[in-house]
C-alpha cells in the first residue's frame, strides 16, 4: 500500500470509529425499545459486536505493509519441503511433489504420507523424492492429524528451513529462491505466502478467492507483526519452531512435577501419621522426605531448571534410604513411586517434543502465535508461489470452513490472546480479531430475526425518528463499505467476502458451540481433511437448507408486512426501513444459491509445473512395482 493510500485508510478509518461510536452511543441511550427488550437488547448487542469488528479491521489496515522485495536468498541454507498427506488420491500428491523436486533453490522434497500406503512410496522412490510415515512408536497414542504428522517429520529430518505444502499446492520453480532471504533477520520464524487457486469457477460461487485475507489483512497483520502462518505455503525456520516445541514440553513437565510433588505430599503426610502410632522410628525420616519435598516445591518457584530440581530430590530420597536400610525398607518402594511420579522425561506421547501446537484443530494460528509470544517475528511474501486446489462442492467447502472456525473458537476459548504472555497488545488485538470474527453467526440471527418480527407482529425494537437514525446510521455504515474498497486496492470478491461471512451463520453459530464444548467439556474436534477427489455431482441445497428457509421466510414476512403497511396496520416509514433492510439480508444470504449449484470447475488449465511425461512413469511404478513399504526412503 502506497503512503497516499495508507493515510487516506487512516483517514477513512478515523471516520469508521468516530461515526460508529456517535451511533452506538446514541444507540443505547434512548432508542432502545426496553418493552420489547428481548429483540431489542440483542440487536443493540448485535450492532455494538459489529462497531467493535469495524473498529478491529481499522486497526487492522493502520498498520498495512507492503515490504519491498526481499534480499537474493543466501547459498547454502539446507531445506526440507514437507508434503502432508492423509487420504489424497496418488496423482494429486505426485503431482505436487515433482514441483516441488523442481524448485530451484538447493533441497530435499518429502511426501509425508499419514495413510502409509505402498503405492505412495513407490511412486516417491520413482519420483527421486524422501517418504516418511509414522513409526511403531505412535501406536495406541494420539496422533494429532496434520500438526503430529510433521512434528513426527520434523523429528527425522534435520534441515535449518521446512517449507510445508498442503497435498494439493504446487509450487512455482522460484518459490524458495523468493522467501528464504527474509531468514537473514535472525529473529524471523516464518514467511507466509498467499493461497491462489486455479480451479475456481467463474463467479466464485463459493468464496474460495480470499484476496482481501490474502493481501489487505495479511498485510496490515503484518505491520502489527501478526502476520499468520496459514498451515501451507510457509517457510519456517527449525530453531524457532524446536524451542517453541521445547519451552511447551518444558512448561507441560513442570506442571506435572507440581502435580506429582503435592500428591507425594500427600502420601507422605498419610505415611507419618500411620508411622507415628505403629513405627514412631520412622517418623524422623518421613519428616526428612517431606523437607526434601519441600525444597523442590521452593525450587520450582524459583524457575530452577527442572533436571536440577528432580536430581536433587533424588539425591535427598537416596540419602534418606542409606541412614537406615533396616528401618527404611518398607518405605524405598514408596519413595521410588515418587521419584518415578516426578520423571520429567516421562510422557505418554510417542515423541516428547511437539513444534507445531497439537492442542486444537487449527495448529498454524496456534503455533504462529506462541511463536509471536516467545519474541520471534513473522512476514507475509505479497507474491503468488504457489497454485492449489479449492473445494468444488458446498458440503466440501462448509466442512472446510467449519473445521477452521471450530478450531479457532477452540484457541479463542482456551488460549485467548489477550491472556497470552508475551503477545504485544497490536499482537493481541489481531489474533483476537480472526477469533470474534466467527460470533458474526449469532449477530446474523438478530439481523434476521429483527425485521421479521416487526413486519410479522408489529413489534420494532428502536424507538426513534427515521431522520435522526439515517442521519447517524448511513455514515457510519457507508465509512465501513468506503474502508473496505480503499482498503482492498483493487481486491477481487469483496462483496463476495461479506456475502460468505454473513450466509454461513449457521456454520460459525455450530464452530463456537464446538470450540466451547471442546474446551469446557472436554469433547473432541475431528479434523476433517478436505476432499480433492473434484466437485460434487449433484447440486448441494440440502447443505444450505436452513439459509434457504430463513430467505423463505424473509420474503414470506415483507409480503405480510406491505399487507399492513397498506392497510394501516403498520406505520409506513419503519415498514420501509425494515423492507430495505429484508433486501439487504436476502441479497447477503443469496449467495449460497450459487454455491449450492457449484458443482466442479469451469476456470483455466492446471498450472503445468511438472512434466507430465514423469507423472505418467511415476503412477505407472506405482501400480507396478510389489516392493514392501519402508519406514524412511531418503531423498
Amino acid at each position: 500500500m502506497s503512503a497516499r493510500r495508507l493515510f487516506l485508510v487512516r483517514v477513512i478509518a478515523l471516520a469508521v470509529v468516530a461515526f460508529g461510536l456517535t451511533y452506538i452511543a446514541w444507540r443505547w441511550s434512548n432508542t432502545i425499545a426496553w418493552a420489547a427488550w428481548w429483540i431489542a437488547v440483542p440487536l443493540a448487542l448485535a450492532e455494538t459486536y459489529s462497531l467493535s469488528e469495524s473498529i478491529l479491521y481499522s486497526l487492522t489496515m493502520w498498520n498495512s505493509k507492503r515490504r519491498p522485495a526481499p534480499p537474493p536468498a543466501r547459498p547454502g541454507r539446507t531445506v526440507d519441503v514437507f508434503i502432508t498427506t492423509y487420504n489424497e488420491p496418488l496423482e494429486l500428491v505426485m503431482k505436487t511433489a515433482l514441483a516441488a523436486r523442481e524448485m530451484t533453490y538447493p533441497h530435499k522434497t518429502w511426501i509425508l504420507d499419514d495413510g502409509n500406503r505402498q503405492e505412495f512410496r513407490r511412486a516417491a522412490a520413482a519420483a527421486g523424492v524422501g517418504y516418511i510415515v509414522r513409526g511403531q512408536e505412535w501406536e495406541g497414542r494420539p496422533r494429532f492429524a496434520k500438526a503430529g504428522n510433521v512434528n513426527n517429520a520434523l523429528s527425522r529430518t534435520d534441515g535449518d528451513f521446512i517449507a510445508i505444502l498442503d497435498a494439493d499446492q504446487m509450487p512455482e520453480p522460484q518459490f524458495l529462491d523468493r522467501v528464504l532471504g527474509y531468514f537473514d533477520d535472525a529473529d524471523v520464524a516464518l514467511v507466509q505466502t498467499p493461497q491462489k487457486f486455479w480451479n475456481v469457477a467463474k463467479g466464485d460461487p463459493l468464496g474460495s478467492e480470499a484476496e482481501l485475507f490474502y493481501g489487505p489483512i495479511q498485510q496490515g497483520k503484518d505491520g502489527w507483526d501478526a502476520a499468520f502462518f496459514c498451515g501451507s505455503n510457509a517457510v519456517l525456520r527449525r530453531e524457532a519452531l524446536m524451542s517453541l516445541g521445547l519451552s511447551r514440553y518444558t512448561r507441560a513437565a513442570i506442571g506435572r512435577t507440581r502435580q506429582a510433588l503435592r500428591h507425594a505430599r500427600g502420601r507422605l503426610e498419610n505415611l507419618m501419621s500411620e508411622s507415628g502410632m505403629r513405627e514412631p522410628a520412622r517418623v524422623p525420616l518421613l519428616e526428612d522426605a517431606l523437607a526434601a519435598i519441600d525444597r523442590a516445591e521452593a525450587q520450582l518457584r524459583q524457575q530452577v531448571v527442572l533436571t536440577e530440581v528432580t536430581y536433587a530430590l533424588r539425591e535427598d530420597f537416596r540419602a534418606i534410604t542409606y541412614r537406615d536400610p533396616a528401618l527404611v525398607q518398607d518405605l524405598i518402594p514408596e519413595l521410588d513411586e515418587i521419584l518415578e511420579e516426578v520423571d520429567v522425561a516421562r510422557t505418554d506421547q510417542a515423541i516428547a517434543i511437539h513444534p507445531l501446537d497439537t492442542t486444537t484443530i487449527t495448529e498454524d494460528m496456534a503455533t504462529a502465535m506462541h511463536l509471536h509470544a516467545m519474541g520471534w517475528t513473522t512476514v507475509y511474501h505479497h507474491e503468488v508461489l504457489v497454485h492449489g486446489l479449492a473445494p468444488e462442492d458446498v458440503q466440501t467447502m462448509l466442512s472446510q470452513r467449519q473445521r477452521w472456525a471450530a478450531g479457532s473458537m477452540q484457541v479463542f476459548f482456551k488460549d485467548n490472546p489477550m491472556f497470552v504472555s508475551g503477545l504485544g497488545l497490536g499482537q493481541r488485538l489481531m489474533y483476537l480479531g480472526t477469533m470474534t470474527s466467527y460470533l458474526n453467526g449469532f449477530a446474523a440471527i438478530v439481523y434476521i430475526a429483527a425485521p421479521i418480527i416487526f413486519l410479522l407482529l408489529g413489534v420494532f425494537p428502536l424507538r426513534a425518528q427515521p431522520t435522526t437514525f439515517f442521519l447517524l446510521f448511513i455514515p457510519f455504515f457507508f465509512s465501513c463499505q468506503l474502508l473496505f474498497q480503499v482498503s482492498a486496492n483493487g481486491s477481487g470478491g469483496l462483496w463476495r467476502g461479506q456475502q460468505m461471512s454473513f450466509a454461513l451463520f449457521p456454520t460459525w453459530i455450530l464452530a463456537t458451540l464446538s470450540g466451547a464444548a471442546a474446551t469446557f467439556l472436554g469433547k473432541h474436534l475431528k479434523f476433517s481433511v478436505t476432499s480433492k477427489d473434484g466437485g460434487a455431482a449433484t447440486t448441494g441445497y440440502r447443505y444450505v437448507r436452513i439459509q434457504l428457509f430463513v430467505m423463505g421466510l424473509l420474503v414470506v414476512a415483507a409480503a405480510i408486512g406491505i399487507v399492513r403497511a397498506a392497510t394501516g396496520l403498520a406505520p409506513l416509514w419503519p415498514t420501509l426501513i425494515t423492507l430495505a433492510w429484508v433486501a439487504v439480508d436476502l441479497a447477503l444470504l443469496g449467495v449460497v444459491i450459487g454455491a449450492a449449484r457449484a458443482a466442479g470447475s469451469s476456470s483455466p488449465e492446471e498450472p503445468q509445473l511438472y512434466a507430465p511425461g514423469e507423472l505418467a512413469y511415476v503412477l505407472d511404478r506405482a501400480e507396478s512395482s510389489t516392493d514392501q513399504p519402508a519406514r524412511v526412503t531418503l531423498a
